[in-house]
């Protein structure tokens, strides 16, 4: 870090599965899959890859995503997820997301609402940066 950021000291944060993160747009959003995310979802449904891809996912312009991101995500079952085991890179890493990570950005759009945020043990800095880059990609 060449700056010193607000969550360098890290942050207290446990996933509650209040299922907020999945709708806090008022719509679900594109969730993008790397390859590595389409075969743990396809073994986690026990069905091929291919068959997954070909199932839930759409594409455009070179992203591979969960279809109809205007609509509800198709494995979120009562503000639950039904593949919490398989769920996507993206969803693993939430809120820990680089749009997120300014205080701002932290207090409006996560802290605000996730029931998560305070709870749990406190993530060090140097998880929160892993957590950061694998969404830089």
């Amino acid at each position: 870090m060449s700056k010193k950021e607000w969550w360098t000291d890290g942050v207290q944060f446990e996933c509650s599965g209040s299922g907020k993160c999945c709708v806090s747009r008022g719509e679900y959003g594109y969730v993008y899959l790397s390859l590595k995310d389409r075969k743990r979802l396809a073994q986690h449904l026990g069905m091929p890859t291919r068959e997954f891809t070909r199932k839930h996912c759409s594409s455009n312009d070179g992203w591979i995503y969960l279809k109809n991101p205007e609509l509800p995500c198709s494995f979120l079952k009562n503000n639950r997820c039904t593949v919490y085991d398989g769920r996507p890179t993206q969803c693993r890493t939430w809120p820990f997301w680089p749009e997120n990570m300014s205080a701002r950005n932290w207090a409006k759009e996560v802290a605000s609402y996730c029931p998560g945020v305070g709870k749990g043990r406190v993530m060090s800095a140097d998880e929160i940066k892993t957590l950061i880059k694998m969404n830089e990609t």
